[in-house]
This record gives C-alpha cells, structure tokens and sequence, in this order.
C-alpha cells in the first residue's frame, strides 16, 4: 500500500472555472480587479462617507483585491473579512495582505456562500459581492439576499455589482460575447439571454427580497486601442475565453472554429479603431431597521 497522501480535494462548487487552483485564473482576477476598481472611480465611489464603516465583508471574495484596496483607502475601518470556497484563493489572498501589512485588519474565511455565512446577526457595517455571476445561479440569490440582511446591522449597507455582457466594434470578439451569454443564461446565472441578463432584474430582487432604499449607479468601462487600459482588457478577455471553454463546452454549442475565432479577436483588440464597453451597475440598499422583511414574511 503506498504511503503517499492523496491531494486535498476541492470543494463541490459553481464557479465557472473548474479548478480552484488555476494559476492563470488566480492571476486573471488579479487584473480584472485593478482594471475594474480603477475604471469605476475606486472601491466604494458612490457611498458618501465610507470613513463611517467598522466592519466590512465581501463574498466570493477570489484573491482579495477589492477588501485589500479598501482596505488601504480606508484605514479606519476596523476589520474587513473575505469568504470565498477555494482555499487555493484564500492561501493567496492572505499571502498578498501579509506583504502589504494588512494581516491586522483583513482576514480570510473559507466558507460557502450558498449554504450559509458563519457570522453573527447584524455584525457587519457593509456587505460586498462583486461579479456573483461567475458562481450564482438564478435561483439562489433569494437565499443569498436573505443572509446578507442577516448578518448586516439594521441600517447597514448591502452592496453587490454586476456587469452586463460587454460590446464592442469588432465582430470576431462579438461571437466570443454570444457564446458567453448563451453559456450564462443556459446554466441558470443570466434571467434572461440578453446583456442585462442580470443586472435587468438585480435591483428589483433586492427590494423584492426586503432590502430597503436601493439605489444603482452604472459604469460604463470604455477600452479603446492602444491604450494601457485597452491591454489589460485585452489581457483579461484573452485569459477568459481561454479559460471559461470547458464551460462554454458544457452549456451551450461551441463553434468548431472556435480557435480560429479566438486568436482572430486577439489581434483585432490590438488594432487602435478598437473599442469595447463594459457596463457595471452598482446596486446598493439598507437592511431595514426593524429586522429582515423576508423572515417575517416566511420567504427565507
């Protein structure tokens, strides 16, 4: 019998990627992050004063980037927590704030999301989801909302932002969007199979669900070519049609020119006429004061 131990097994999970350890995707979110934090005017643009907040956590939190940046903007807030599935991610995440002198304040959990967030009621200030489309499905945002109200104080902020599928001017990058969206609305994470296939019906959930005052705020990322922006998106899109196939592979029909496809887009990103647009919305409420309407209506 070989004495050899058998590698730890990754938790069931729905993230897009199969692999929690994949290097590529550990260092795709790392872009992806900066890129995003940076085109949308920075970690929490819209709120009027987030010198106020004590306790922040950000779900499906991947290597860190947005609960670090935060972090450094904002050293008044006391303790900031991210929960993700993947320990691979986490063993990164917390390597990350160890370099960068936030091991005090910033801490990281594995825990899964779906099931349940293993925190106390009304502990923290602000709740954060970025980007749920990667791993949420339709049907679970409902169970989702209710444990963001639970473990948000009365009065505290719940704050999520998703994208639409992105557009652009050059139509090999097009088809790449296409089958993406097919992809997404087939497993069950897009509502319905157009570019606000989330975004169209967050922010009527969120109030539907109990959530009180929800306001949005859209961001429109505009990449064009021969810019530094313009690479890192480029970067970003070369490593997720990569990456994402197997997925794509598994939920929709995949084109046997695919490839042909793929490094057709490569090159026109690089052409200075391109352009392409990612449009975030930003969708932010309160817990109400008086308790989570969903439990006192049975629906959690």
């Amino acid at each position: 019998m070989s004495s050899q131990k058998e590698p730890p097994r990754e938790h069931p999970h729905t993230y897009v990627v199969q692999s929690h350890s994949n290097l590529d995707e550990m260092a795709r979110l790392e872009i992806q992050d900066k890129m995003v934090t940076t085109g949308m005017g920075g970690v929490l643009p819209e709120l009027a004063d987030p010198t106020v907040l004590r306790r922040v956590l950000d779900v499906g939190c991947g290597t860190g980037g947005w609960l670090m940046e935060t972090a450094r903007t904002y050293p008044t807030i006391e303790k900031l927590v991210g929960v993700d599935i993947s320990d691979k991610m986490l063993a990164y995440a917390r390597a990350q704030a160890e370099k960068l002198a936030l091991g005090e304040r910033v801490q990281f959990q594995a825990m899964d999301a779906l099931r349940i967030l293993e925190f106390p009621a009304g502990y923290f200030d602000l709740v954060n989801q970025r980007y749920g489309i990667s791993w949420l499905r339709t049907w679970d945002w409902r169970k989702l909302l209710s444990e963001y109200q639970r473990v948000c104080r009365p009065g505290g902020i719940i704050r999520i932002t998703e994208g639409n599928t992105l557009e652009c001017n050059i139509p090999a990058l097009t088809k790449l969007f296409d089958i993406m969206a097919e992809a997404f609305y087939h497993s069950g994470r897009f509502f319905t199979l157009s570019k606000d296939g989330v975004t169209g019906e967050l922010a009527n959930l969120m109030r539907q669900y109990g959530i009180q005052n929800v306001q949005t705020q859209v961001h429109p990322l505009v990449y064009r070519g021969g810019t530094i922006e313009c690479q890192h998106f480029a970067d970003d899109m070369a490593h997720i049609f990569r990456l994402f196939l197997p997925f794509y592979q598994r939920w929709t029909r995949v084109p046997s020119d695919y490839e042909e496809i793929y490094q057709q887009a490569l090159k026109e990103m690089q052409q200075p006429g391109f352009v392409g647009t990612w449009t975030l919305l930003t969708m932010w409420g309160s817990r109400s004061m008086g308790g989570n309407p969903m439990l006192m209506r049975g629906l959690a």
